[in-house]
Parts: structure tokens; C-alpha cells; sequence
């Protein structure tokens, strides 16, 4: 958990939830889904299955927390003792959640803040923030844990299976995303963020089957046979989810499984159902 005088800080597009931050000690602080009707707290008040029931008539927007929602959450974290804190984001070329947190920081006086753009995106982005407060609790100082996650960045793999690229255009987030008509030839991409943090295709497969398959191929080719945490993320897919953790576990001698979590609701917004996702973090 976060210890000594450093706090640990995520935002919720890391897609660990708060029950699980609130048990290791990570603070967490949710992003917005809105609704004509309501303006919901990611992880809080809404889950994945209102957006899925709610499609495909109705796609919510989302947005960062407001300024003072930050000011407040460095403020409770200040009250606890805490004189540094890591916010860990997911990247910024796909959410301004890191811009708006670095914009206010210095409005909370005697707190240290340093934002850490994973260049990531869901627990490739989320990974770092358990990493971290299990680094304090091994006792390495605020300053050098912050060299050693930038260091770590590109450690952090994942690639995505997507039934369906509309939910992703819609959003705007697309990026270097190949925007293809596959519908009818039933091409499946396979997804990931580059160096920089933007989407890109990393491979077109035709049919369900084989673009699972492909999936395995891309984290085992990352991994090799280093040591790893490998997490497991889908969206309205457990099933399948628990067929690709088997197959992990035949493929990969040195992984460490943490868990397997649907995707949180802005994310879930973005991607639309039937997404399979395999985060891998390298010599953890």
C-alpha cells in the first residue's frame, strides 16, 4: 500500500476498481459517464452492464473529473500525512485526465505531485499504480520510484481483440486504427498503444476463431520467457476471458496471473462488447 510520505494516486480509465485500490492502499479518483438523466462516477454508481444495456440507442459521453474534484482528492490525501503523490494516468493522447490533474496541483500547497503518463490505456495503464505502491512498500523513495516508472514504461504490454470498431470511432479515439470496412468479411483487429500512446492496428484477422488465436501469439511474442503479471480484461466476456487464461497459463512458464475484471464503464463506452484484452508487465 502506499507507505512513508508518498501516496499513490489512479484515476479510474486504469481499470482497477475502487474496492481493489481502497485494498492496496491506491487512491482512486473516477472519471464521468453522462446520461441525459445523470452525470455517474466511474466505478461508483454505473457499470459496464447500464452501458451495454443501454446500446446501441444511447452512447453516453465521458469526461475528466472537474478541477475541484482534483483540488479535493490532493486535499484528502494531504489530510492523511502524505507529502508526494504519484498520479498514474492512462495516456494523454487518448484523455486529458493527466493535463487537468498537472493544471490545478499546484493550488494545493506543501504536496508534491508528479503525473505519470503511462502511454498506456486500462491495466496497462492501472499496472503501474499497483507496481508502485508495492515499490514504497519495499521502501524506495518518491524520487526514485518516479525514474524507475518511467524507466518500466515500455514494460507494460497489451493488446486488445475487438469485435467491432464502431464504439472506437465514435469516441473519436481511434488513432493510427486502420478505420476498414470489416463488418461483412468479419475482420477482427488486434489493437494496442505504440510509444506514444496511440492506438494502432497490430494485426487484421478474418473470423472470431483466429483473431483469438492471434491475440495469444501477439502476448506470448511479447513476452518470451520472462517473468511476468498478466491480467486478464473483458468486456461482457467471461468466458471467453477464462479460455484465454488457460491457454496463458499452457503458453508462459514464468507468469504470475493477478486477475480478470471486466472493463470499467468509460472504457466499456469505447469499446463496445465482445472485447478480450491480455495486459502483460514484464520482470515486475
Amino acid at each position: 500500500m502506499s507507505t512513508g510520505d508518498t501516496a499513490v494516486l489512479m484515476e479510474s480509465g486504469g481499470d482497477l476498481s475502487a474496492e481493489f485500490c481502497g485494498r492496496e492502499g491506491i487512491e482512486y479518483l473516477p472519471l464521468h459517464v453522462i446520461y441525459p438523466e445523470k452525470d455517474y462516477l466511474d466505478g461508483i454508481d454505473i457499470d459496464p452492464a447500464m452501458i451495454y444495456r443501454r446500446y446501441p440507442g444511447e452512447i453516453p459521453s465521458t469526461s475528466v473529473p472537474s478541477p475541484q474534484e482534483i483540488i479535493d482528492k490532493l486535499l484528502s490525501i494531504k489530510e492523511k500525512g502524505f507529502k508526494n503523490v504519484i498520479a498514474v494516468t492512462i495516456s494523454a493522447a487518448l484523455s486529458s485526465v493527466g493535463n487537468a490533474i498537472a493544471a490545478v496541483a499546484s493550488q494545493v500547497p506543501d504536496l508534491r505531485v508528479t503525473v505519470f503518463d503511462t502511454k498506456n490505456i486500462s491495466f496497462g495503464s492501472g499496472i503501474f499504480a499497483l507496481w508502485a505502491v508495492r515499490q514504497l512498500a519495499k521502501g524506495v523513495p518518491y524520487e526514485e520510484l518516479t525514474e524507475r516508472m518511467r524507466v518500466k514504461r515500455s514494460d507494460s504490454r497489451q493488446f486488445f481483440y475487438m469485435d467491432t470498431l464502431k464504439y472506437l470511432r465514435h469516441g473519436g479515439r481511434i488513432g493510427r486504427v486502420s478505420s476498414f470496412v470489416g463488418e461483412a468479411l468479419h475482420i477482427k483487429p488486434i489493437i494496442s498503444c505504440d510509444p506514444d500512446g496511440v492506438y494502432y492496428t497490430v494485426a487484421k484477422i478474418r473470423g472470431e476463431r483466429m483473431g483469438k488465436k492471434r491475440l495469444l501469439e501477439e502476448v506470448c511474442g511479447a513476452v518470451g520467457s520472462r517473468r511476468c503479471w498478466i491480467v486478464i480484461g473483458h468486456g461482457g466476456a467471461p468466458k471467453e476471458a477464462e479460455a484465454m487464461k488457460a491457454l496463458l497459463e499452457e503458453k508462459l512458464e514464468n507468469m504470475e496471473y493477478l486477475f480478470t475484471k471486466q472493463i470499467t464503464a468509460t472504457l466499456a463506452n469505447n469499446t463496445g462488447p465482445g472485447l478480450l484484452g491480455v495486459m502483460a508487465f514484464i520482470d515486475p
